[in-house]
């Protein structure tokens, strides 16, 4: 499982954890897009809440959640929660069905680097992919007319978002440490080659507590 505050590259290292290891990965926040986008009964209970940079509540987020780590194709691959639990509530939820993770990893980016990383992103309404007006510059003139930033992706709904996380993390330390699973709080304010091989040796019993 791997958790961090909004921007803290979890998306990205997920996409390269799925791409070595062939994990299934499970982002809640990209879930939550597509019902938005798909104008779900559960999309639009859920969008009143990101709209205003809150936290979906629980009730939404654990029912999508456990109905895709039950899916035989994922429990077979072995999966990644990005995004989830983000309340002490939801990982006793994750553990009551069923699915308490081995390793808990947490990346760990100071307030002032991920205002940064939110503020500069902006989407691509087309394809729907993230660029970063300093770090990944649209390729062409035409896709960086089009881009538009997201309605959560504002300095005041993040700093919202953030307080509500690092409230949540302790809470959420603090359940899993009654547990088996084994947490690792790792620097993730570095180059994602850097992160992307701290993670594989803690994944392959590599690490050094």
């Amino acid at each position: 499982m791997l958790c961090g505050a909004p921007a803290s590259g979890k998306g990205t290292q997920c996409e390269m954890l799925v791409s070595h290891f062939s994990f299934a990965h499970l982002s809640t926040g990209d879930i939550l897009r597509e019902e938005v986008a798909h104008g779900t009964p559960m999309g639009v209970q859920a969008k009143s809440y990101m709209d205003n940079g809150e936290l979906v509540p629980d009730s939404i987020i654990i029912g999508i959640v456990k109905l895709k780590i039950k899916d035989p194709q994922i429990q077979a691959r072995g999966w990644i929660l990005d995004g989830f639990p983000r309340t002490d509530v939801q990982a006793k939820a994750l553990s009551e069905a069923g699915a308490e993770p081995e390793k808990i990893i947490i990346l760990d980016v100071p307030d002032e680097t991920l205002v940064e990383r939110v503020t500069g992103r902006r989407m691509d309404p087309v394809t729907g992919k993230i660029y970063h007006i300093k770090y990944s510059p649209a390729p062409t003139p035409e896709i960086q007319e089009r881009l538009i930033q997201r309605s959560d992706d504002t300095e005041q709904k993040l700093k919202t978002r953030l307080v509500a996380y690092h409230n949540n993390i302790n809470l959420i330390i603090d359940y899993y440490k009654k547990t088996n699973s084994k947490i690792y709080r790792i620097d993730g304010n570095r180059s994602k080659e850097l992160i992307f091989k701290e993670i594989q040796a803690i994944l392959t019993n590599r690490h050094n507590l």
